[in-house]
This record gives structure tokens, C-alpha cells and sequence, in this order.
């Protein structure tokens, strides 16, 4: 019995004092509220970037139907919104009609894509800057804008798909 009390105090020292600790040992705090908004927020405007910067450029006018938005004008759309979120944020007025960034301006692939990357890091950057509580009303906001990229991201899959294309978040993971 002895032996044993004396093997027993001898593991818990050697677990307290001997055993080198890890990060992984110790527990992750949970994220703030403005965190865990950032990180939904990144996450689809970075899977819109990556689908803007893979579709073919010779497909960017694609449209399912002809009453609707092509390819380039969806993604037009979403950095249009993109920006009115940081201004919104910033405080800044910013007129929401015109609905998308200009088609004259923003032609060619490498100009939306351009655009809808920056419009997606300066949103980010304003999101970021907020407190780790941000006001409800921002969060709101960023939440909405969250959802309506997840919207638009469900539609570009559609226009991958029409175009016998597998988007990138279904194709298979490397290894």
C-alpha cells in the first residue's frame, strides 16, 4: 500500500512540476461576438473571391435565363454591397441604388475580381476594428450581408453547374 501512495505522489509531482506544458493542454477561450462575425463573414466572401478568381473569364456573361444577372454581375453585386457595409460601419452615407459596382468601370475579370477582393478586406478591416462586443445593430448588419453573400454564393454554384463546371468547395480536397 505504501508503495503505492508513494508511486501515486510521485506521478501527480512529476504531472504538476515535470511534464512540460502544451497550448493544446491548456483550453481555447471562447471568440468575442465580433470574432465569430468576422470569421462567417470571411468565410463566404472568401469562397465568392475563390469562385471569381477560377470561373473562365470567356463565361463571365453567362446567365441561367435572360432576365437575370450573369456571372460578372453577381459578383458586381456582392462588392457593391460589400462597400455599402463598410460604409455603413464608417458611418459614411452611401446611395444603395445603384445595386452593383459599375459595369463600364469593372469589365473585365480581373477588374471585378480586384474589386470584389478589396471591397471584401476593407469590410473585414471595418468589422474588425469594432469592439469585442460590437453594438447590436452591427452585428445586424454584418449578419444580413453575411447571408445575402451566402445567397449569391448558392446561385454562382448554379452557374458552375450549367456550365458543367464542379465548383471549387465541391471539388475533392488535396491531401
Amino acid at each position: 500500500m505504501r508503495r503505492y501512495l508513494i508511486g501515486a505522489a510521485l506521478l501527480a509531482a512529476a504531472s504538476v512540476f515535470g511534464m512540460p506544458r502544451t497550448a493544446s493542454a491548456q483550453p481555447k477561450p471562447d471568440p468575442s461576438l465580433r470574432d465569430a462575425i468576422v470569421g462567417s463573414w470571411v468565410e463566404i466572401g472568401e469562397k465568392i473571391v475563390t469562385m471569381a478568381e477560377d470561373f473562365p473569364e470567356e463565361k463571365y456573361n453567362f446567365k441561367a435565363k435572360p432576365e437575370i444577372r450573369t456571372f460578372a454581375d453577381n459578383l458586381r453585386h456582392v462588392a457593391f454591397w460589400n462597400r455599402y457595409v463598410t460604409a455603413q460601419i464608417k458611418g459614411e452615407k452611401m446611395d444603395p441604388k445603384p445595386n452593383e459596382i459599375s459595369k463600364t468601370e469593372f469589365a473585365t475579370k480581373a477588374k471585378i475580381v480586384a474589386a470584389l477582393k478589396s471591397s471584401l478586406e476593407e469590410a473585414t478591416a471595418a468589422i474588425k476594428a469594432q469592439p469585442a462586443t460590437p453594438p447590436v445593430k452591427l452585428v445586424g448588419l454584418v449578419n444580413t450581408f453575411t447571408e445575402h453573400s451566402g445567397e449569391h454564393y448558392g446561385q454562382l454554384v448554379v452557374y458552375y453547374r450549367l456550365n458543367d463546371l464542379v465548383p471549387p468547395e465541391s471539388r475533392p480536397k488535396k491531401k
